[in-house]
C-alpha cells in the first residue's frame, strides 16, 4: 500500500518511513503543504500521514481543501500537538485518525491498517477472497489454510488487489502501489509480478481489462498451491 508522508522533521520521516517499509508500506516524503499538493496529483496513495506544523502553513489547511474538493483519501493526523480542542478540531475538518508524538510505531501501523479496512468497507483484519486468505499483519498468505510463498513486491500487489475487488485498477495505479516516487521501474515490471502472481494463484486471479487495467478475479479462479520459491524481494 502507498502512503504519503507529509512531514517537515526529516529525522521523525526517515524513522516513519524505515519502519512502514519492514511492513510493505511504499512511502513517499514531502515535507511542505506545496510539495503534499503536487504529490497528491503525481501519485495515487492509500493513506496520508499529515503533520500540522509544516514550515508553509498548518496541515489542517492542506486538510480542508482535501475535503472542500471531495478527495476522501483516509487521513491520520500526526501531530505534537496534544490539546483535547487540537484533536477535536483534526476530526472536526475531516481527518480520520489522530496521533499524538511521541507515539509507538506499532500503533502506527495497526492504525494505518485500521483506516485501510474500513475504507475498504472489511471489518475483519484478515482479508479474505474464496479460499485465499492475506494476514495484513503477519503479511502472510494461504489458500485453503495452506501457506503460499510470495516475494514482497507481488504480496503488495495481491494486496491492492484484494482491498479494491470490485474495481478496475490501471498500471498507473499499481506502480503507485508498488514504487515509489523516486523509484527507477523497468517497462515489464508490473507484468512479470502479475504473472507470478497467476502462477502461484491460479491463471485467473488476476484479469485483464483491455485498454483500463486489471481486475481482481472471482474467488472460484484461486487455484494456488504451497511453493517454495519466491523470496521477499
Amino acid at each position: 500500500m502507498h502512503v504519503l508522508l507529509i512531514e517537515d522533521d526529516a529525522l521523525v520521516a526517515s524513522g516513519i518511513q524505515a519502519g512502514l517499509a519492514v511492513h510493505d508500506f511504499v512511502v513517499d516524503t514531502v515535507g511542505s503543504l506545496a510539495e503534499a499538493r503536487a504529490a497528491m496529483g503525481t501519485v495515487a496513495s492509500d493513506v496520508v500521514i499529515l503533520d500540522r506544523g509544516l514550515p508553509d502553513g498548518d496541515g489542517m489547511t492542506l486538510l480542508e481543501e482535501w475535503r472542500g474538493a471531495d478527495i476522501d483519501i483516509p487521513v491520520l493526523v500526526l501531530t505534537a500537538r496534544d490539546a483535547v480542542s487540537d484533536r477535536i478540531e483534526g476530526l472536526h475538518v475531516g481527518a480520520d485518525d489522530y496521533l499524538v508524538k511521541p507515539f509507538d510505531l506499532d500503533e502506527l501501523v495497526a492504525r494505518l491498517l485500521a483506516l485501510l479496512r474500513r475504507a475498504a468497507g472489511r471489518c475483519r483484519a484478515l482479508v479474505e477472497h474464496g479460499p485465499l486468505c492475506l494476514d495484513p499483519v503477519s503479511r502472510e498468505v494461504a489458500v485453503a489454510g495452506r501457506p503460499v510463498s510470495l516475494s514482497r513486491r507481488e504480496l503488495v500487489l495481491l494486496e491492492a488487489f484484494l482491498q479494491a475487488p470490485r474495481s478496475v485498477l490501471s498500471a498507473e495505479q499499481l506502480k503507485d502501489s508498488l514504487y515509489g516516487m523516486n523509484d527507477e521501474v523497468e517497462s515489464n515490471a508490473l507484468n512479470v509480478h502479475i504473472h507470478h502472481l497467476r502462477r502461484k494463484l491460479g491463471s485467473g486471479v488476476i484479469e485483464t481489462v483491455r485498454g483500463l487495467g486489471y481486475r481482481l478475479g472471482p474467488p472460484s479462479a484461486v487455484e494456488g498451491r504451497p511453493r517454495r520459491e519466491g523470496g521477499r524481494a
